[in-house]
């Protein structure tokens, strides 16, 4: 039977048309980045037409090339062309006996004349060898010129000018004489084709800097100042910055720079202290580069501390600081912990007797008894006489034996499966960590089951257990030279979960179930995965997979047949395996039957029609086909009917009486037959007046625009008679400030507030008029004052505090100093000092 079936359809080929192909073009040209079609149309009956690149591949859809391919007829698309699109491109036609025609297409791509990012202006350096870069590529390769001012630039007429093999302009030795515009052109003469770009070439001249006086002197604490001066020029105008101890100084009380024409700038120091004598540093920048001068400030001062260095203390043990203080009169010192503020003086005990000073002729020595890691931190040392004072503050670091910060210690796994067994330490200074398995310590490199990888505080030890020796203690010692700590980890074997049970079904139906079970009483050492729920119908031999959505205990079976017996059951996965299945379950699917009857809700349409909504209910197992809707006046005895497929959810009831109440009676209908009828009413109001006929033509937004409109005229009305008759509003107010001449900050203007509602329900549809309420505030006009603010330093017995950021090596000893004078001002300064 099958051979006279291909003798057949050979016959029938034989007597089709014969084959013909042929592309809507023969030859293009393209150029790069431009996208175009060709049509390929084949006489006869083919059965397939495919498309052959330059390279005789077979053509497949992609995003640079689509393929729209009808029975006789295919386009093939080439979107964004680059240089290797070129080539002949060929369409295939095979008809049913396998004979093939193909017709074939040049497509020619070219490279347009383009700029390639090229920059402008270009700034270089003078005297530097500059090269003014005009990226132009195209097919042929473009021909070069270049012209300043006009002019064609020749190597004959420009000696130190030369374009180069990659059409850049070359400038030896470039000066300031050689800015300007310069204009690329480029041109294929092939094509009649030429551009040009304007390329703007700046020369940066680098910065001479000079200055007036070298040193300078000055006494502290008399309210004198002192001016230095800079003089620099070059090109672009250098920017002058001042600069003392590596940071650039900003304009402040104290401080005040000063910049005027020519290139001069001044940096003034008011009120002279002992922390401003030094080396000040003006330099001048600019794009070619920067030159800078010292100038050398000498202040006399005193008192300030001479001696205060950070300690490190061992956690228990004792910590002594010394502060060591000159000056005339010699001062007094005292001390102050940064973390709580307390302060301590010569003589005095803490309450619980761990701190205490000692001091005479301008030396402190504060003493901590069985020190505490609370007791981490800074302090701050404090030198007061009669004219002055000085502060200073260190730090105080605290070592300690390691601290395991977790209690972590059991962790599960199974052979084959590598587990991270985690040590953290806290410690000062940091500890050597050491893993060890039955005596034998683990080295750095591990073993062929064991890694160790280590971080500042941690260090993780990775197992993969490959038989049951590989279970069992490791250990982990954490050593530094305050002491060392063990801390036992135990790694167990882990199994697969045990079986869930309690398993139910609920929610049956004629294509749904669902299932919920109990979780199992031991997970096996691992976190559950997911629950593998298996049915499959009583007699069958085939189980169906469903797997849980996490660790949820409940699944939904779906595409069950309806009138169906199934056995179901479930198993916990974790990461070792499956685990055992729980007992096996049976239920059955309900039968196809009559859907159940459809719920409706009803709503007003639009004029003389009525929507009625459609609410599916249950099925009965097979989808429902369609709704029945008779309806009728209550007056009449015909029924009227209208058919709604089941896909809908709504039926149009149209056109409808007004003022009639009608009686409506839907019924849904599935292959198996017909459900039960709902019956609902609705009534028909009357025929809408003109009136709220126009207000629901215009709609909401145009009847509280019109309101708005109105409300406004209104206000400029009574606004205008108060100007008038009481001299009053807010015209009156502008009049007079114009007439006095004074700046107004800020006006508020009217504010309108209009609401209006429109209520429908599903009958009547009604148009409220809400209250219109307006506020109008006047406000006067107040003077706008322009004075310049000065945030002036304030004195007082301030401290500064010092920064701490995780150690000692933050704090160096002597990193704030801080002078108080006689008037109770305190000044600060860095101090490198060591005594």
């Amino acid at each position: 039977m099958l051979k006279l079936v291909h003798l057949l359809g050979v016959l029938v080929c034989g007597s089709q048309a014969a084959l013909q192909v042929s592309i809507s073009l023969n030859k293009v040209e393209l150029s790069v980045g431009e996208s175009k079609f060709f049509i390929c149309t084949a006489i006869g009956e083919p059965v397939r037409l495919e498309w052959y690149n330059p390279q005789g591949e077979r053509i497949v859809p992609s995003k640079r090339m689509a393929l729209h391919t009808e029975t006789s007829r295919s386009r093939l698309i080439i979107y964004n062309a680059i240089i290797e699109d070129a080539g002949i491109y060929r369409c295939q036609a095979t008809d049913a006996t396998g004979h093939t025609e193909e017709a074939s297409v040049v497509l020619e791509i070219y490279q347009r004349l383009t700029f390639r990012d090229v920059q402008s202006p270009q700034e270089f350096r003078h005297g530097e060898t500059a090269e003014v870069v005009c990226d132009v590529i195209s097919s042929p390769v473009p021909v070069v010129v270049w012209y300043y001012q006009d002019k064609e630039i020749t190597e004959e007429h420009h000696s130190r000018f030369q374009v180069l093999a990659n059409n850049n302009l070359q400038i030896q030795q470039v000066t300031k004489a050689d800015e300007g515009v310069y204009r690329c052109e480029a041109s294929v003469e092939a094509r009649g084709e030429i551009d040009f770009v304007d390329i703007a070439m700046v020369v940066n001249v680098p910065p001479v800097l000079s200055v007036f006086q070298q040193s300078f002197n000055a006494t502290a604490d008399y309210q004198e100042s002192v001016t230095f001066t800079c003089m620099t020029s070059g090109s672009p105008d250098p920017v002058v910055t001042w600069h003392r101890k590596g940071q650039q100084l900003e304009p402040s009380e104290q401080y005040i720079i000063t910049r005027l024409e020519g290139g001069r700038s001044m940096l003034t120091i008011r009120n002279i202290r002992q922390g401003d004598g030094g080396t000040y540093t003006c330099k001048a920048t600019n794009k070619a580069g920067s030159q800078e001068r010292e100038i050398f400030l000498k202040v006399f001062v005193q008192p300030h501390i001479t001696q205060l260095k950070n300690v490190t203390a061992v956690e228990g043990s004792a910590a002594m600081i010394s502060c060591v203080a000159e000056g005339e009169p010699l001062p007094d010192i005292s001390w102050r912990r940064a973390s709580d503020g307390q302060t301590f003086v010569d003589g005095d005990k803490s309450q619980d007797g761990r701190f205490e000073v000692r001091g005479r002729h301008g030396k402190s020595v504060l003493t901590i008894s069985g020190v505490r890691l609370t007791d981490l931190g800074r302090f701050d040392c404090e030198a007061l006489s009669r004219i002055g004072g000085h502060q200073k503050s260190m730090f105080l670091d605290i070592e300690y034996i390691p601290k395991f910060l977790t209690n972590h210690t059991i962790y599960y796994s199974w052979e084959g499966n590598p587990v991270n067994i985690s040590c953290d330490v806290m410690s000062n200074p940091p500890a050597t960590m050491l893993w060890r398995r039955e005596r034998f310590t683990i080295s750095a490199e591990g073993t062929a089951n064991t890694r160790v990888h280590s971080a500042d505080g941690k260090s993780v030890l990775e197992v993969t257990p490959m038989s049951d020796r590989d279970f069992g203690r490791y250990n982990c010692t954490a050593r530094n030279n305050i002491g060392v700590r063990y801390q036992e980890f135990i790694l167990a074997q882990a199994d697969v979960p045990s079986n869930p049970y309690s398993v139910r079904l609920s929610a049956v139906s004629q294509r749904l179930a669902t299932v919920t079970f109990m979780k199992p009483d031991s997970h096996g050492g691992v976190p559950i995965s997911y629950y593998l729920v298996q049915y499959k119908e009583v007699g069958s031999q085939d189980w169906r997979d469903v797997k849980s959505h996490s660790i949820q205990t409940t699944v939904v079976l779906t595409g069950l047949e309806p009138n169906t017996t199934y056995e179901v059951r479930v198993a916990a996965v974790n990461g070792k395996g499956q685990g055992e299945f729980s007992h096996t379950e049976t239920f059955q699917t309900l039968p196809i039957r009559e859907p159940s009857p459809p719920a409706v809700h009803g709503q007003r349409g639009m004029g003389k029609a009525y929507r009625l909504g459609l609410v599916k209910q249950d099925d009965g197992g097979m989808p429902i086909v369609e709704y029945i809707v008779k309806y009728k006046t209550d007056k009449e005895e015909q029924w009227m009917t209208k058919l709604v497929p089941g896909a809908n959810d709504f039926a149009m009831l149209q056109p409808l009486q007004w003022n009639t109440r009608y009686e409506v009676e839907i019924t849904a209908r599935n292959v198996k037959g017909l459900s039960e009828p709902t019956f609902y009413q609705f009534f028909m109001p009357q025929k809408p007046d003109i009136t709220e006929s126009l207000f629901s033509g215009m709609g909401l937004g145009t009847v509280v625009g019109l309101g708005l409109g109105a409300l406004l005229l209104l206000l400029v009305l009574v606004d205008v008679s108060c100007f008038f008759l009481r001299h009053c509003g807010l015209l009156m107010c502008i009049t007079r400030t114009l007439c006095s001449k004074k700046t107004a900050t800020s006006g508020k203007g009217k504010e309108i507030e209009e609401g209006k509602a429109a209520s429908m329900d599903g009958r009547y549809m009604r148009l409220v008029q809400g209250d219109e309420r307006v506020s109008n505030d006047q406000q006067e006009f107040e003077k706008q004052h322009n004075k310049k603010q000065s945030n002036p330093l304030n004195s007082g017995n301030m401290k500064l505090p010092l920064k701490e950021e995780n150690g000692k090596e933050s704090l160096k000893p002597d990193t704030i100093e801080i002078k108080v004078h006689s008037d109770n001002s305190i000044h600060t300064k860095p101090d490198d000092s060591k005594a």
